[in-house]
């Protein structure tokens, strides 16, 4: 087997184990999207989904979250972790508000420059709320990609140009979610469960152990 049809055939057993994978935030547009992405940096998406409900119910919009005050926000998400999110969704929902009529932009190059928001965010936010083709690199799947050998990356920028080349660009945003649910069930950082993983026979990890 090539490194190629190696990586083609792991990439069919992802979709073939978890084919509803899909997002596990709870949104119900792009600005709740972009709000609870924000708040799940290093911090579990359960955790985000008990928080937000309060959130949008006080701030159900971007316009509405620009008025907010840091001392105001922070007691509401405290428990996803750094005052800092607070501060950076404020301020991101304010420069929405200005300069895009309170609708979250729907580009790379609009998303990354609000604050808080860097190309994993960005790339969450363009395909699960906009649709459109994007690769968000996370721990889960910096970590997932590089031990199965999908990729060799020592960033997860150069994880996402890797792994992209390799995927169609149909199948990004699907892909993402595959590796983020094998990553929580299966190929967990500290204890990965190869024995149980469907593709142990496949994994470079695995073969290196």
């Amino acid at each position: 087997m090539t490194p190629k049809e190696r990586k083609t055939a792991i990439l069919e057993i992802l979709e073939q184990t978890y084919p509803e994978a899909k997002a596990e935030l709870v949104f119900s547009d792009a600005y709740e999207l972009l709000v609870a992405t924000i708040l799940s940096a290093q911090c579990t998406d359960k955790q985000v989904n008990k928080v937000t409900p309060e959130v949008f119910a006080r701030y159900p919009d971007a316009r509405a979250m620009a008025e907010a005050t840091e001392d105001e926000l922070y007691p509401l998400v405290k428990s996803c972790g750094f005052r800092n999110k607070a501060k950076n969704i404020i301020a991101a929902c304010k420069m929405i508000t200005e300069r895009y009529g309170g609708q979250v932009p729907a580009t790379m190059e609009e998303l990354t420059k609000l604050p808080g928001v860097g190309r994993k965010t960005a790339n969450v936010v363009l395909y699960n709320a906009f649709g459109i083709p994007a690769f968000a690199v996370d721990t889960h799947v910096f970590r997932v990609t590089n031990r199965l050998g999908l990729c060799a990356a020592d960033t997860v920028e150069e994880t996402e140009k890797q792994v992209t080349r390799i995927i169609p660009k149909e199948k990004w945003g699907r892909a993402h979610h595959w590796l983020i649910w094998h990553g929580r069930r299966i190929c967990k950082a500290q204890h990965p469960l190869c024995d149980e993983c469907p593709l142990a026979d496949l994994c470079k990890y695995k073969k290196g152990r």
